[in-house]
């Protein structure tokens, strides 16, 4: 039954930013591994300029906001129940983040908007710099691809088609989906960050990603979207 797949889904999204407020903040080790870095990927820049892109790096940014979602039926009627992990200390949110997984007590699936390419990755590779256990659903080594409980609504709007990416904006549009790009984007996640202080704006941008990923995977299985009334945050 579909109520019960959606039980074990979890949504999700994440906010990053590069691990200091601008270039000459780094070590000098870190100034010239992001120099070797930025000469190959932004050839037209020097490294302090684009040191802005640094937080799509996991070796090079952090997370600062991990938001999750959970669908489910009350009365017929789907709901969502909405959480955020945000603070300055990394560790301490991953580490919350790590426990919502670990008790859950059946197999859950983790479901974003290029999550395999983006989300997951970062998150596993954030945990080991941070020195913490992967959980077992992101710990994936060895597994085989229909092992691994990811849920990519990139991948499934592809159909197979691997010529292009979708954004999430994009297909929230077409489908009517109330949009989450409505106050900022990801790349003025840091700038907020960094010079407005305002880790609250950025929760709120996260978790509007979360719920419209959700819609999108409504939307995509053919199923009636999330009423507006049935949001819950907590």
């Amino acid at each position: 039954m579909f109520a019960e797949k959606l039980n074990k889904i979890i949504f999700l999204d994440i906010e990053t930013i590069p691990q200091s407020a601008d270039y000459k903040s780094l070590s000098e080790e870190m100034q010239e591994l992001w120099s070797e870095k930025s000469a190959k990927l932004f050839q037209d820049k020097d490294s302090a300029e684009s040191y802005g892109k640094a937080g799509i790096y996991a070796e090079f940014g952090k997370i600062i906001c991990i938001s999750v979602g959970f669908v489910y039926l009350k009365n017929g009627e789907k709901h969502i129940r909405l959480k955020s992990f945000a603070s300055d200390n990394e560790k301490e949110l991953l580490t919350d983040f790590a426990e919502i997984l670990r008790q859950r007590k059946t197999d859950i699936f983790l479901c974003g908007h290029n999550i395999k390419e983006f989300d997951v990755p970062y998150i596993a590779r954030r945990m080991l710099i941070n020195g913490l256990q992967l959980p077992k659903t992101l710990n994936i080594a060895g597994k085989k691809p229909w092992e691994v409980n990811f849920i990519d609504t990139l991948d499934l709007w592809k159909f197979g088609d691997y010529k292009h990416y979708t954004s999430l904006k994009l297909l929230t549009a077409i489908f009517g989906i109330p949009t989450s790009k409505d106050d900022i984007d990801g790349s003025q996640v840091a700038r907020v960050y960094y010079e407005e202080k305002n880790l609250e704006r950025i929760v709120t941008y996260c978790q509007k990603d979360v719920l419209a990923t959700a819609q999108l995977f409504l939307k995509i299985e053919g199923e009636t979207l999330i009423n507006p009334n049935c949001i819950e945050y907590v």
